[in-house]
């Protein structure tokens, strides 16, 4: 017991005395501090695009919701089928119900080119063929300005975030749809949800614009309960009147976002690994020369009885106290810089733009920290191992 304690306070006396001689290398410290800072605010900004999509994916969803699909299909884009099977599904079992009748919403899904408020590039902005019951079915749907269309007209209303991201959508001004221009009278609101990146107009008056006769490409319903999920199911794969595939909202969403967040992922840790591979050496160059400068000091604590293991400890603390302060530093950049940072991008599923907020969430921060936390100890082991092993009496000699 005695020798750890003794150990213990070899540790803290080793380790107390290497930290506060850092302001007098606080050049190279502070270089390695900043390269690790910067690490740790690229990868969590990039990751937090991930975080982003996926939390306006998690907006979108309902657990009483489930979306019917042509059997085979993965996405709205490569769906289809005409008005009776609209009909059969909407008087499956299961359906919630109102004044108005089944909460089913044949819905039809388009794309139209608008230009980027950012750099004035194109993209494609999903417009959406929505029934009187889409209303119903997205239960945080809330009118921010203007009214609603009114069937059988040329009109649209346009999710908050399109408005934001594209030029050409605000109330009171005309999108171009097939031939015919239509009027934008109201912005709207999901919950942050995915809809808010859409523009929306009556179904019936878009099928003939787009040619699409009396098809639809999804059945959007609310469902009585979550666990009204397989009698609904269930009814519409064993009809042989139709031919269906029927999801829950939460699995399509899921499915919607997994290749873009595997493509995001995968760049942000390949270019956090880069840098971060760049910082480690700084950090290695930076603790190599606080060994030489402190050769002597540590030759005479070896001198003096100091064991091997607490001049190591003391040089991995002091090159994890510099990761530290990088990581923190690095975090905070990230979450104030982008944290509810407004964008769009690519949405791989449907070829058109999804519109989301950066997302720097706690885990994500934590992850960033315990990364440049790995980077100070690797960046630290190779000069503590040298420090131990520097022969006490060539040591001494030196200046």
């Amino acid at each position: 017991m005695v020798g750890l304690m003794n150990w213990l306070s070899q540790v803290i006396a080793v380790t107390g005395f290497g930290i506060r001689t850092l302001p007098q290398r606080r050049g190279a410290a502070a270089a390695a501090a900043f390269g690790i800072a910067g690490v740790v605010a690229v990868m969590v900004s990039v990751l937090s695009i991930a975080n982003g999509v996926n939390q306006t994916m998690d907006n979108s969803i309902s657990s009483r919701n489930a979306m019917v699909l042509r059997s085979g299909s993965d996405t709205e884009m490569t769906s289809g089928f005409d008005n009776d099977t609209a009909n059969i599904v909407a008087e499956a079992p299961g359906i919630a119900r109102n004044e108005r009748g089944p909460i089913a919403s044949p819905e039809l899904f388009v794309v139209i080119d608008m230009t980027k408020r950012s750099n004035n590039s194109d993209a494609n902005v999903p417009l959406r063929g929505i029934g009187p019951a889409a209303y119903d079915v997205r239960e945080n749907f809330r009118l921010l300005e203007g009214r609603k269309f009114e069937w059988g007209r040329n009109e649209a209303i346009v999710g908050v975030a399109a408005k934001r991201e594209f030029i050409g959508l605000d109330v009171g001004q005309s999108i171009t749809v097939g031939s015919e221009p239509w009027e934008i009278v109201g912005i709207f609101e999901t919950g942050g949800g995915v809809a808010e990146g859409e523009v929306w107009g009556d179904a019936a008056v878009l099928q003939p614009a787009y040619r699409r006769g009396n098809f639809y490409q999804s059945v959007i319903v609310r469902l009585n309960s979550e666990n009204s999920f397989t009698e609904f199911k269930d009814s519409l794969t064993t009809d042989p009147r139709v031919n269906v595939k029927v999801i829950r909202e939460s699995e399509y969403y899921a499915g919607q976002t997994e290749i873009l967040t595997a493509v995001i992922t995968g760049l942000g840790t390949l270019i956090a690994v880069i840098m971060g591979l760049g910082a480690m050496f700084g950090a290695l160059n930076t603790m190599y020369a606080t060994v030489s400068a402190r050769t002597r000091e540590i030759a005479t604590l070896r001198a003096l009885g100091f064991k091997t293991s607490p001049v190591i400890i003391s040089i991995l603390m002091e090159s994890l106290l510099l990761a530290l302060i990088g990581g923190i530093a690095g975090g905070a950049v990230a979450y104030f810089a982008f944290d509810g940072f407004e964008a769009a991008t690519l949405n791989w599923s449907s070829f058109s733009q999804i519109a989301f907020s950066f997302r720097v969430s706690g885990a994500l921060l934590t992850q960033g920290i315990l990364f440049a936390a790995l980077i100070g100890l690797l960046g630290g082991l190779f000069p503590a191992i040298r420090a131990a092993r520097l022969p006490v009496a060539t040591a001494l000699r030196e200046l």
